[in-house]
């Protein structure tokens, strides 16, 4: 993969990539209205992987910012997150979708769901998941209100918004363009986004 060249997760599908620690990873919210389930897994022990349950629990917050370390099950920054041109709204709670949260949700056949691309997207690359880890819900609009309620909202991104994520180890990342076109979470219009391996 050659340093710089666009490269595409297609809608509803996911796509991993192999990082070299001081690697940077940029995705790109092509259409402005896409969520990205995000994970990392060491390259040397898989069993260490990005942790929004450490994460919180170490930055302190559930909204990950320009600045943080992105933060493993190991409690290290396995990732560095460097660059945001959003507005910055990002999702840590929520676990993703599966077949059975369609189910729930009224589907009465297969959906596509991010869990399955994660599996996929390692299997395309040789690799099996250890698990499916809460994933960094990249550009997903979960408003809390003070009473700690949650609602599903649209992405405040627009068309090219970015993010930058650095390798700090070495790592298997995985993109995921969420499939939901049922709750608001994409706008209801799942699309592609577009990412760099930048050296």
């Amino acid at each position: 993969m050659s340093n710089q060249e666009i490269l595409t997760v297609p809608a509803r599908r996911g796509r991993a990539v192999r990082l070299n620690a001081g690697q940077s990873l940029k995705i790109i919210n092509t259409h402005g209205h896409q969520v990205v389930d995000f994970w990392a897994f060491s390259t040397e022990d898989m069993s260490e992987f990005l942790s929004m349950e450490h994460l919180r629990a170490t930055l302190t917050t559930i909204f990950p910012q320009a600045g943080h370390g992105l933060i493993g099950n190991r409690r290290r920054a396995i990732m560095d997150f460097v660059e945001d041109t959003s507005p910055g709204v990002h999702d840590t709670i929520m676990a993703a979708c599966d077949n059975y949260r369609y189910g729930l949700l009224g589907c009465t056949e297969y959906h596509d769901n991010c869990t399955d691309n994660l599996k996929a997207a390692m299997r395309a690359i040789g690799l099996e998941a250890p698990e499916v880890p809460s994933p960094l819900n990249i550009w997903m609009n979960i408003p809390v209100a003070p009473d700690g309620a949650t609602t599903w909202g649209e992405p405040v991104s627009k068309a090219g918004d970015y993010v930058v994520l650095k390798a700090l180890i070495d790592v298997v990342a995985v993109m995921s363009c969420c499939p939901q076109d049922i709750l608001p979470v994409n706008a209801g219009a799942p699309t592609e986004v577009h990412f760099q391996v930048l050296n």
